[in-house]
């Protein structure tokens, strides 16, 4: 049974031969079809495994139609030893000009092809003749060998020159009369196109002379392609969509509606979409909330007291001091909140208060509880959250940008974002709070976890938080959790145990989105912007 196929396909088909290779673009020609129908015909066949194709690069060469004087064109290196010759093998630059009718820039341009050939050379600031060279090059076209005496000799020498063709001129006039042509097809017709490739760029005027390198295409017929070609094809027409014509006049029960392609390249399109950063934000926002949280806000600008004296932070903690805190000038304090709740917090730090610790011992100062900074660390949210509602159960969370005086490099910077959460439940445990923060890296697609003991002034027990990067092969630590310390939670009327965690969210792009450097995250890098994937 013959195959069907579209018309153009049909004749491609027949005209190819499995003992000889054809030549695309002779093939259009041959058929009267578009290069391009041809093209896609035999790329179609080669998919199917009907033919085999083959590509080569061929340099083709042209000139300038509009040049004057092509058809009998002298290169400039020519005209000068041709005026040398004549007038004695010697002369100035400026006489050199006049006698060739060329312009002191061309005679200067024309200086290296003209001694780099060997046609003669420059002293000081003459040009002189390679009376031998020139002999040797116009020997094979002279109509006798050159004479001894001086005098005869030159004037057969300029006789000979007079007809003499380079190999550029030969070439420039023959692209000048046929178009262009490629460099094979010059040499297979005697051209010295090796001369020529470097002469004929420097006898012509920029871009006078052109190379391009095009690709062409030679398709020859497969056994298979052999097979189906001697079974016989039908020329069946194709249509792209079913239009009214068609169903008014019956056509669609004769044509083949052409298939989808959705392998075919297409236009790239750069659609706005959410920042890498920005992604990583929501997704861990969708997580809590899935998991029963609330979220819940603060100030960026923060008094000390909830910054660090709530949370049991001695005012004397190097974490305090200016070379870790940004603390604002203006304004440069804040009103202390609910005073009896205040003096709690005053008593616990100076001597353990009602917690049954002994405190800090020292003399807690009020004034440095009023000093504003910008926050730290989000856990002054929730820490917030917890002196306003300290009764349970509650689950709350607080993404937002945190501030420290880091140092900037690859993984630092003064400004990044975490994630806090607390959870306030009387049957809280520390089990409960290893498995929370597990089931929030399952979430964000992290499989491998684990919890190594750590230190915080205001957890006990306290826990560090790694993840495992399986393309990288190794742990990297996400943040810190653990309990807090009755020091923290009594003095704000909490009577329940109270789980909490403080996790970097810039770690975690960082290692999502496969970036060496913290700052890329920051930078508007548009390449990565636009091809990062919208999922990950």
């Amino acid at each position: 049974m013959a195959r069907s196929l579209p018309p153009d396909q049909a004749q491609v088909l027949q005209a190819l031969r499995s003992d000889e290779e054809k030549r695309v673009s002779d093939l259009a020609d041959h058929l009267h079809l578009d290069q391009a129908q041809v093209s896609a015909a035999v790329v179609t066949f080669e998919q199917e495994g009907w033919v085999e194709i083959r590509t080569e690069e061929i340099e083709e060469w042209s000139v300038d139609p509009d040049l004057p004087r092509l058809a009998d064109f002298v290169a400039p290196r020519t005209a000068i030893a041709r005026a040398l010759v004549t007038n004695g093998g010697r002369g100035a630059i400026p006489q050199v000009s006049q006698w060739t009718g060329l312009d002191p820039k061309e005679v200067g341009q024309a200086i290296r092809p003209f001694t780099a050939s060997g046609l003669g050379k420059k002293e000081g600031g003459d040009l002189v003749v390679d009376e031998g060279a020139l002999a040797a090059l116009v020997a094979d076209d002279a109509s006798g060998p050159p004479p001894s005496d001086p005098a005869t000799r030159q004037t057969w020498l300029a006789t000979n020159l007079a007809t003499w063709v380079g190999p550029e001129e030969a070439v420039i006039r023959n692209l000048a009369s046929t178009g262009p042509r490629s460099r094979t097809a010059l040499r297979e017709d005697g051209f010295d196109v090796g001369t020529a490739s470097t002469l004929a760029p420097l006898a012509l005027p920029k871009n006078g002379f052109q190379v391009k390198v095009r690709r062409a295409r030679y398709a020859r017929l497969t056994a298979e392609g052999a097979r189906l070609q001697s079974e016989g094809v039908e020329a069946r027409r194709e249509v792209n969509q079913l239009t009214p014509e068609l169903l008014a006049n019956g056509e669609w029960r004769s044509v083949t509606f052409r298939p989808y392609d959705i392998d075919l390249a297409t236009e790239r399109r750069w659609l706005g979409k959410r920042h890498p950063l920005q992604q990583v934000i929501a997704r861990t926002r969708q997580a809590f909330l899935e998991m029963g949280f609330e979220e819940v806000v603060s100030p960026h600008v923060e008094s000390g007291f909830w910054n660090f004296d709530a949370l049991f932070q001695p005012q004397d903690h190097p974490a305090r001091e200016m070379q870790d805190t940004f603390y604002m000038k203006n304004p440069g304090s804040s009103p202390l909140p609910d005073p009896a709740m205040v003096g709690r917090v005053r008593s616990t730090h100076e001597d353990g208060g009602e917690t049954g610790s002994v405190g800090w011992r020292y003399r807690w100062d009020a004034s440095k509880a009023e000093q504003n900074v910008l926050r730290t660390h989000t856990t002054a949210t929730t820490i917030r959250e917890l002196a306003k509602n300290p009764r349970g159960p509650r689950k709350v969370f607080s993404i937002g940008r945190v501030y420290r005086r880091e140092t900037i490099d690859y993984k630092h910077l003064p400004i990044f974002f975490q994630v806090d959460g607390i959870i306030i439940d009387e049957h809280a445990s520390f089990s409960s709070l290893l498995g929370t923060l597990a089931a929030f890296y399952e979430r964000m697609g992290f499989e491998k976890f684990y919890f190594r003991p750590g230190f915080f002034p205001y957890t006990e027990p306290s826990v560090e938080v790694f993840i495992w990067h399986e393309e990288k092969q190794d742990w990297f630590e996400m943040g810190g959790s653990g309990i807090f310390r009755p020091e923290v939670t009594q003095p704000l009327g909490c009577e329940h145990p109270v789980l909490a965690w403080g996790l970097g969210l810039d770690r975690l792009a960082m290692l999502l989105f496969d970036r060496a450097d913290i700052r890329d995250l920051y930078l508007a890098d548009l390449e990565w912007l636009r091809t990062e994937p919208r999922c990950r």
